[in-house]
């Protein structure tokens, strides 16, 4: 895979201060870029992997990157991997 330079989406200080003040730990992952999904969350002893794409954006600027798909593609962990674009989203997957 081709190195892309990571970054954030606007909302994704958000939604980990939102999963943090419900409990849950979180790691962000998205410095490493080239499709990695963007965070690590772990509560109540399950873990998810979190893509958070930013839903004030157009529907063409929330779709996963061509780097994104094929990490999901390639991702064969028992796992989950959720793409949220609201702690609102974010908090009702890890339910």
């Amino acid at each position: 895979m081709s190195r892309r330079r990571a970054r954030t989406d606007r909302n994704h200080t958000a939604i980990v201060e939102a999963l943090r003040k419900a409990g849950a730990q979180v790691q962000s992952l998205a410095a490493i870029g080239d499709g990695c999904p963007d965070l690590l969350v772990a509560k109540h002893g399950k873990v998810w992997l979190v893509e958070v794409k930013d839903g004030k954006q157009p529907p063409s600027k929330r779709q996963l990157t061509s780097d994104e798909v094929r990490w999901h593609a390639a991702w064969r962990a028992h796992l989950p991997v959720v793409v949220v674009e609201s702690a609102e989203q974010a908090l009702e997957a890890m339910r």
